[in-house]
């Protein structure tokens, strides 16, 4: 049983059919028997696009939506989650990425994530 949590780049990439996105993950998610996209993901998008460090093909507005039709569950934080993101090592300095660290291992997710920086910490990460 495979159960993903995708990084916020992953499904940046998946979303917009980006060549960055390895076809082989692109497959592995497609027959992923769960995939979550965290609503940290969501924040982190929202962020950076009212900064000026991110666009995207779409509207933002979209993005709703398109989770709603597709296979995407969509992760909420817990209080356990800020729990495990208090208790981790500053390995990470990124709070968005702490969280999708914090939510992997509590959940036991496959974190799928070009970011090296998460092999610091107990989780497992799946990139090509």
């Amino acid at each position: 049983m495979s159960s993903f949590l995708l990084d916020t780049h992953t499904f940046i990439w998946l979303s917009e059919n980006d060549p960055k996105l390895p076809s082989s993950l692109r497959d592995a998610i497609d027959l992923a028997d769960t995939v979550y996209l965290s609503i940290v993901s969501l924040w982190e998008i929202a962020v950076k696009l009212s900064i000026g460090k991110l666009s995207l093909q779409r509207s933002y507005e979209t993005v709703g939506n398109e989770l709603e039709s597709s296979d995407i569950l969509l992760l909420p934080i817990s209080f356990t989650d800020t729990l495990q993101v208090r208790n981790l090592p500053l390995h990470h300095r990124d709070p968005f990425d702490r969280m999708l660290i914090a939510q992997a291992m509590n959940r036991s997710l496959v974190l799928i994530s070009q970011d090296t920086q998460f092999d610091a910490y107990s989780v497992q990460r799946l990139w090509e």
